[in-house]
C-alpha cells in the first residue's frame, strides 16, 4: 500500500486545457476516483502520476518521497488503459506472464502467479487463447491481471470500463471494488462516468477546466455538491434546476417561484430579495394537495420507476420528478408538485456557488 501526493501540480498546454495548482493527497489502500467530464485535466494528471507526463510545476510523492523525476519504470505503478493494451500475437497466460518475466522471476514462480491470477478473475479457460479470439469482458480482465500480477504499490486505471457494454461494466464494476478491496492496493481511478465513481470511490475528486471543484465521499459530494456544475455533473436523471427569487417576512424564508410562495427553514442572509437556483433531485420531488402547479406532460416507464415530466403552469419551466410505477398520474393530468424542504440545493445564480 501507498500514499500518493501531489503538490501544486500544474499542466498547462494552454486553451485552458490541463492541470492547475493541483492539490490532493491519496490515501494507503483507498480507491481513488478522478470525475469529470472530457478535457477537465483527469488523464493529464493520472499520467502525472504514472511518469508518462512531466508537470510544468509541483511535485508528486510516493509515500513522501519525491518522484516528480522519477521514469515510469522505478515508481512500482501498474496501468490499466482504456483500450486494454494487450500484446495480440501472446496468449492470455503470456500477457499475464509478460511484466513477471521483466522482472527476472525465475519460471515456477511465474506459473505458479499466473494460475492464481487466472483463478481470481475467473479467467482459467482462456490461459491459451490470443486476444482476439476472447470477448471485451476477458479482455478487461487479462489487463488487470497483468496489471495486479506485479503486485505493484498503486494500480492506476483510466476509463477500463468505457469500452464495454451496458451490462458488462456493471458485472465489472464489482469484480474491481472486490479485488481492490481485497487487495487493498491504493487505486487511483479515471472516468467521466459518475455510476462508476459513485459505486467505486471511497473518495471521489472532481475536476473541471483543470481545477479540483470538490473532494470528499461519494454521497456528500452527491448531496452537498459545491456548485451547480457538480450538482448537475452528478445524478441520473440529472437535477432539476429553476429560478427562484429568496424572500424573508419576518423570521420566515420564502422561494417565489412564478405565482407560488414556498415556505423553507433557512435564513436567506445576504440573499434576501435576490434571484437564485433552485436544485431539486427528481427523487426529492413529490406530488401534493398544495405546492407548485404543474401540467404532467410526458412519463418514461422505467420498470419499477418512472420519469415524469411536469410543465410549471406559471413560469413555463419543466421539470423531472422520480416515482414509483403504481402511480396512477396521466398524462395531462394537472396536479400540484412540492418539495422535500430539507433537500433543496441553493445556488448563487451569478457564480455557481451553493448557498
Amino acid at each position: 500500500m501507498a500514499t500518493i501526493s501531489l503538490q501544486k501540480l500544474t499542466k498547462d498546454y494552454g486553451n485552458h486545457k490541463g492541470v492547475f495548482d493541483l492539490d490532493l493527497t491519496i490515501e494507503s489502500g483507498e480507491f481513488f476516483v478522478i470525475l469529470g467530464p472530457s478535457g477537465c485535466g483527469k488523464t493529464t494528471t493520472l499520467r502525472i502520476i504514472a511518469g508518462l507526463e512531466t508537470p510544468d510545476s509541483g511535485k508528486v510523492f510516493l509515500d513522501n518521497i519525491d518522484i516528480t523525476d522519477y521514469p515510469p519504470r522505478e515508481r512500482n505503478m501498474s496501468m490499466v488503459f482504456q483500450n486494454y493494451a494487450l500484446y495480440p500475437f501472446m496468449t492470455v497466460r503470456e500477457n499475464i506472464a509478460f511484466p513477471l518475466k521483466k522482472m527476472k522471476i525465475n519460471k515456477t514462480d511465474i506459473e505458479q502467479k499466473v494460475e492464481e491470477m487466472a483463478r481470481i478473475l475467473s479467467i482459467t479457460d482462456i490461459l491459451d487463447k490470443k486476444p482476439g479470439q476472447i470477448s471485451g469482458g476477458q479482455r478487461q480482465r487479462v489487463a488487470l491481471g497483468r496489471a495486479i500480477v506485479k503486485e505493484p504499490k498503486v494500480f492506476l486505471m483510466d476509463e477500463p470500463l468505457s469500452n464495454l457494454d451496458a451490462k458488462l461494466r456493471v458485472g465489472m464494476r464489482a469484480e474491481l471494488k472486490r479485488i481492490q478491496m481485497s487487495l487493498k492496493t491504493t487505486t487511483v481511478y479515471v472516468t467521466h462516468d459518475q455510476i462508476e465513481a459513485m459505486t467505486l470511490a471511497d473518495r471521489v475528486a472532481v475536476l473541471n477546466n483543470g481545477y479540483l471543484e470538490q473532494l470528499d465521499n461519494p454521497m456528500k459530494v452527491y448531496e452537498k455538491p459545491a456548485n451547480s456544475f457538480i450538482a448537475s455533473f452528478l445524478g441520473d436523471p440529472p437535477i432539476n434546476f429553476i429560478d427562484a427569487e429568496l424572500e424573508k417576512d419576518g423570521s420566515q424564508a420564502f422561494l417565489i417561484i412564478g405565482d407560488s410562495k414556498i415556505p423553507i427553514n433557512r435564513d436567506p442572509g445576504s440573499y434576501a430579495g435576490k434571484k437564485v437556483r433552485v436544485g431539486l433531485r427528481p427523487e426529492d420531488i413529490k406530488v401534493s394537495s398544495k405546492g407548485i402547479p404543474a401540467k404532467l406532460t410526458f412519463i418514461q416507464p422505467l420498470g419499477r420507476r418512472r420519469l415524469e415530466h411536469f410543465k410549471i403552469n406559471s413560469t413555463g419551466a419543466e421539470i423531472i420528478r422520480a416515482s414509483s410505477s403504481d402511480q396512477t398520474l396521466n398524462i395531462g393530468d394537472v396536479c400540484f408538485i412540492d418539495f422535500n424542504e430539507e433537500k433543496i440545493l441553493l445556488f448563487d445564480k451569478e457564480n455557481g456557488k451553493i448557498i
